[in-house]
């Protein structure tokens, strides 16, 4: 599938970015990657909170091998027939993806640590405090 294909479907979300990557392209909204293009097909990112109204709308995930060999699930599902014809459901269940892809990088991001004292803060306040 071309990028101008990609973007035709997804025109409803707005613009989206398409990057290359493993013999497949990555599609971005806002730097985020909400879906895979693999093999001719695509693939939505789901979440606990999506991944039910995929499974049962038959829709299947995208399979890499493990480290094993073994053949292991993502948390990308391919997206519905019936969506790439029609750029209203498309862009819901692009949004839904979306959704999940923050969510996702939410969890992921490192937590802030709080900041510390610096010692030249130390110094100055001691500073200060003689006449």
């Amino acid at each position: 599938m071309d990028a101008d294909a990609i973007r035709e479907i997804f025109r409803d979300l707005g613009q989206v970015a398409i990057r290359r990557m493993f013999g497949g392209q990555g599609i971005y909204r806002d730097g985020v990657m909400f879906a895979l293009e693999a093999r001719g097909s695509l693939f939505l990112k789901t979440d606990q909170e999506t991944i039910e109204g995929f499974r049962t709308s038959g829709s299947r995930p995208f399979m890499v091998t493990g480290r094993s060999g073994d053949p292991m699930p993502t948390s990308y599902w391919l997206m519905p027939d019936s969506a790439l014809d029609d750029p209203e459901e498309a862009a819901i269940l692009a949004a839904l993806a979306l959704g999940a892809a923050r969510r996702s990088r939410a969890k992921a991001a490192p937590k802030a640590k709080p900041p510390s004292r610096t010692r030249t803060a130390k110094t100055k306040s001691l500073s200060e405090k003689d006449p």
